[in-house]
């Protein structure tokens, strides 16, 4: 399996700059939006995308992508579903790095074996599992370490020395740092306490270090890319995705993509 996470860190740290992930959940505004979303996401500069399985329950996210996944689940999504939408963006030649966000009880109603041969099979690079920390994901990692998959642990500002150690010695691919203690949504300032904290975690490993929660400007961006390897903006995009007409989702999608990587004019490319 090509370490295409890998790959794209390569690439932007050459470029001097950190990778734009953004987030979406699968199957929504409708079922069969999430390959045009990742193909104008990507026009627009996307380095990878997030791809949410709808949750009744989302703990960690805030109301925008609550709002999202009730409407995924309303229309009929299951985790089947994001798989046939990644399936869908691989066919049509999309080649970025595919991540998968979630929650575990999804995930083992799928059954894990399964799942991680469903979601290799269907191009998936990575799998961010809110809810599962190392000491319970054995299993999962098991699986997902013989196929080449990374299992991506998240970490926040209130974890301790020692957690963050634990997940240091688990991580792959990247480790998830939140900016903020709270939920996700889209905020008008970074923490002034984000530096410190990825100090803090950057002492414990090299691996790289994305910063989620709360990224909605390009100024976010741009400041991530001076303490961090990655940006994922989650309740920003998704709030673009849901206010666009679907006739001009695409091209929103694509203006607000390249803005956040501060480019004057779209790019295609994949």
């Amino acid at each position: 399996m090509t370490d295409r996470i890998a790959a794209m860190f390569a690439r932007t740290r050459a470029e001097a700059r950190p990778a734009l992930i953004p987030f979406v959940p699968g199957g929504w505004p409708e079922i069969d939006a999430t390959i045009e979303i990742a193909r104008a996401a990507v026009e627009g500069g996307a380095d990878a995308l997030e791809l949410g399985i709808p949750f009744s329950d989302p703990l960690a996210d805030g109301v925008t992508n609550q709002q999202a996944y009730q409407q995924a689940l309303a229309l009929g999504v299951t985790l089947a579903t994001v798989l046939d939408a990644v399936r869908a963006i691989r066919a049509s030649g999309i080649t970025i790095p595919l991540l998968l966000m979630g929650y575990s009880n999804t995930l083992f109603s799928y059954g894990l074996p399964r799942f991680v041969r469903d979601a290799t099979e269907a191009g998936v690079d990575g799998l961010v599992i809110v809810d599962l920390p190392p000491e319970e994901a054995g299993e999962l990692e098991a699986l997902a370490r013989a196929v080449g998959m990374h299992l991506i642990y998240l970490l926040a500002p209130t974890s301790t020395h020692n957690r963050i150690a634990a997940v240091a010695a688990h991580a792959s691919g990247f480790i998830y740092c939140v900016s903020v203690t709270g939920v996700t949504g889209a905020r008008t300032a970074l923490s002034d306490d984000l530096p410190a904290f990825l100090g803090r975690v950057r002492e414990q490993t090299s691996v790289p270090l994305a910063v989620g929660f709360g990224i909605s400007q390009p100024e976010h961006v741009q400041a991530i890319g001076a303490v961090a390897d990655a940006a994922i903006v989650g309740g920003a995009f998704v709030q673009v995705v849901g206010a666009a007409s679907r006739d001009g989702r695409a091209e929103a999608v694509r203006a607000f993509v390249a803005a956040m990587r501060g480019l004057e004019t779209t790019r295609a490319g994949g």
